[in-house]
């Protein structure tokens, strides 16, 4: 009903935003994903999804169109609701989580906090195929992708667990975005 709002960002928190556009305050709940993406930019867009239940309208915003193509795929699942989905969205990107469910990563979406072996495991059977298909053609953006890959393929030579490795690469690249391979692997082998 609602695709996007494009407006004035008049209050922004991990959690949520207010949007003003045409006048009206829009409250729209995000992932820390979002948060991070948006900056401090005075006017802003944010693609939705529009939650309609009993006793509420709810709007969920996104930075792009991977992140909500991936929060509807998972709120696809039985026992996956929206905020579970936004939690999921928090803990790891776009990427991560389509990465998770392609190779059937259990452990990275036990990981995160509220989601148990059962779950992960649903979201996993019941996405294995329609993420892959859903996300096709959708280029993650991500600015050292290249070192990124590079770095996690050669952690996982080393031995380590693709889904720790990925949750180390994600935070030391939003730490230090213009690292080299060298660098990564090397900070990465200090906090594995």
């Amino acid at each position: 009903m609602i695709n996007h709002i494009n407006g004035k960002l008049v209050e922004k928190t991990p959690a949520n935003v207010v949007i003003e556009c045409a006048g009206v305050g829009y409250f729209i709940h995000i992932s820390l994903f979002t948060y991070d993406k948006l900056g401090s930019n005075e006017q802003c867009k944010l693609l939705t999804h529009l939650s309609i239940k009993e006793d509420a309208h709810t709007l969920y915003g996104f930075i792009n169109e991977a992140e909500r193509t991936i929060f509807r795929q998972l709120i696809s699942v039985s026992g996956v609701g929206a905020n579970t989905a936004r939690l999921i969205l928090s803990s790891m990107d776009p990427d991560g989580i389509a990465g998770a469910i392609a190779i059937s990563d259990v452990s990275s979406l036990k990981a995160i906090k509220g989601i148990g072996e059962k779950t992960a495991q649903r979201i996993i059977l019941e996405l294995k195929g329609k993420v892959s298909k859903a996300t096709e053609g959708i280029i993650f953006s991500s600015k050292n992708n290249t070192n990124r890959d590079e770095a996690l393929s050669a952690l996982l030579m080393l031995g380590f667990s693709k889904g720790a490795v990925e949750k180390v690469l994600q935070k030391l690249i939003s730490e230090n975005p213009n690292s080299s391979v060298e660098e990564l692997v090397k900070l990465s082998l200090k906090n594995l």
